[in-house]
């Protein structure tokens, strides 16, 4: 059971609905579901996300090459019924973190990265940043489509796959636990993979056989980590405004 103050229902709520679209691809395993909810009857009270307990097994001998595969088939799902009114987005609003996630529906690809991604958190960082700063920021924004592309496909995600949010299940295969769940590009998925260490190569070999990726991800892969950066600058402060405008440099420096 995760257990939260009870004005962080919805968190637990989205949490919910995240790993309810994962399961129902059928192509990655999460934990199974029990409740969502609060105990209602405390004077104060919490708000609760009830999951069946996974006891973590030894990773099997081609766990990354098996996970890599799994989530390529996540990533080749059908996503039209996750995404609402558009084809980028999730029927509801959800977290990354603490921090909120507007998932509006959109056509576009880059728009919706735009509007419901970056936008947001470079106004919640505007105070960490010099004039100069906020400029080239804005200049980032306004050249998005110099520098991303529209997936073949939409694609649903976990939104925010770190290697703290998977974990070995009882048969060593790999699992999804924590999602920030959205329909977006693949390549978003797969950079937030690699900002932190990063997983083994035999994971991105295994990805790239099963799911293909356009030419050209490696130079659109810190601009996806960019969300990711400017999230942690604006939930954990300072440390993180030099990686938020080295990567802005990189691209309108």
């Amino acid at each position: 059971m995760k257990a939260n103050e009870k004005s962080k229902s919805d968190m637990f709520k989205a949490e919910a609905a995240g790993l309810n679209a994962i399961a129902s691809t059928k192509t990655i395993r999460t934990p199974d579901l029990l409740c969502a909810g609060t105990d209602d009857g405390q004077e104060v009270g919490y708000s609760f996300l009830l999951m069946k307990y996974i006891k973590s097994g030894e990773r099997r001998s081609d766990y990354w090459e098996t996970f890599a595969r799994d989530l390529a088939a996540l990533h080749q799902a059908d996503a039209k019924e996750f995404s609402g009114a558009g084809a980028f987005g999730f029927f509801e609003n959800n977290f990354v973190g603490s921090t909120a996630q507007d998932n509006s529906a959109l056509e576009n690809w880059i728009s919706f990265f735009r509007e419901r991604r970056l936008e947001p958190q470079i106004k919640k960082a505007a105070s960490y940043f010099s004039e100069s700063q906020l400029s080239r920021a804005q200049k980032l924004l306004d050249r998005l489509e110099d520098f991303l592309i529209e997936p073949k496909a939409p694609s649903l995600l976990h939104g925010d796959l770190w290697s703290g949010n998977v974990m070995a299940g009882p048969d060593g295969k790999a699992m999804l636990i924590d999602p920030a769940a959205y329909v977006g590009h693949a390549e978003a998925d797969i950079a937030m993979t690699q900002l932190f260490g990063g997983f083994p190569r035999e994971f991105y070999d295994a990805y790239k056989e099963a799911n293909p990726m356009e030419a050209g991800y490696e130079d659109r892969r810190d601009l996806y980590n960019l969300y990711q950066l400017l999230n942690h600058l604006n939930l954990f402060g300072q440390s993180y405004l030099d990686p938020v405008i080295s990567i802005i440099d990189e691209y309108v420096g």
